[in-house]
């Protein structure tokens, strides 16, 4: 299969699916699929992101090589909402390993930081951070005051996100 064909074929829950059905399990379709997504250009960036979503949601392990280089492209200057949004969404799915939970952390906190940031990708964001926090927790603190200082100004979605996130913080 022709990835960067059928990518720009249709950007569709159909098209989505099928590309992950194709993929499957198999390691060097996904880094095909990883590096597709890491070439680009732009439209095809995009439409990656949710085959390989998709992937890593039913089999975590795939990613696990290419942590890093996705981590990486996260702090590429310029990337679309959709990328953020599905490498953060990916990333709740797979332990993210302890060399990289500085990074992760960073950028989590910037996008929850940021006013410019969609809902989505700081709804992920929070739920990554909640996770590294289970193995970092002087970042606790600093969530908290974060989301708690955002609730009174923020969208249903973050509200919600938002409340659940302080909630599992609590009990920790």
């Amino acid at each position: 299969m022709d990835l960067t064909r059928e990518l720009l074929r249709a950007h569709t829950k159909t098209q989505a699916t099928k590309i992950a059905d194709y993929v499957n399990d198999n390691p060097m379709r996904f880094k095909v699929l990883v590096d597709t997504f890491l070439k680009g250009p732009y439209r095809i960036t995009q439409r990656a992101s949710w085959p390989l979503n998709l992937c890593v949601e039913r089999n975590p392990n795939l990613v696990k090589p290419h942590l890093k280089q996705l981590i990486n492209f996260l702090q590429e200057p310029g990337i679309h909402n959709a990328v953020k949004r599905n490498t953060l969404r990916l990333l709740q799915f797979c332990p993210v390993p302890k060399t990289l939970h500085g990074t992760v952390a960073s950028l989590c906190f910037q996008y929850l930081e940021s006013r410019k940031e969609a809902v989505a990708v700081k709804a992920f964001a929070m739920t990554v951070l909640s996770t590294i926090i289970e193995n970092e927790p002087d970042l606790q603190k600093e969530l908290k005051i974060i989301l708690e200082d955002q609730l009174p100004y923020a969208s249903p979605g973050f509200t919600v996100r938002a409340h659940r996130v302080l909630k599992s913080l609590d009990k920790s």
